[in-house]
């Protein structure tokens, strides 16, 4: 049965509208043509992320997401999302939205990361930014 799951790991935090964000996650991976088996999102500090970043990733930075892709069929979403905490409220601050907005973007770019979108190059984040976009108009909560 498809499942997305939210862990804290080092911090408390509790994500609002759990079953909402589910069923948003869902459908728009299946919009894209995929199929969810499991996805799962961990909340934590700048300093966990920050030693993933190092650990797996060899970069010496803070990020506010890290997305594994776990899946080991083609069309099939098995991944671990990491995101910070502190880069969400820094960054809401910074771009002027609420944290639940700069969350909720940061929560689909992972997906999107899964769904096979990068966004290393000019090109590629522009597209990534236009999906995200294209997915935060369809929440409904």
């Amino acid at each position: 049965m498809p499942t997305i799951n939210f862990f804290e790991e080092g911090i408390s935090y509790k994500l609002k509208n759990k079953s909402a964000v589910r069923k948003w996650i869902t459908e728009t991976i299946v919009a894209e043509g995929y199929k969810l088996d499991e996805l799962t999102y961990i909340f934590c500090s700048d300093e966990y992320l920050l030693q993933i970043n190092q650990q797996y990733l060899d970069h010496d930075t803070y990020t506010d997401i890290i997305t594994f892709d776990n899946a080991e069929e083609e069309g099939i979403i098995v991944g671990d999302i990491f995101i910070s905490v502190e880069r969400i409220k820094e960054n809401a601050a910074k771009f002027s939205v609420t944290e639940t907005q700069e969350l909720h973007r940061v929560m689909i770019h992972g997906a999107l990361h899964l769904l096979g979108y990068k966004d290393k190059s000019a090109a590629d984040k522009k597209k990534m930014t236009l999906k995200e976009d294209q997915y935060l108009g369809t929440r409904t909560f």
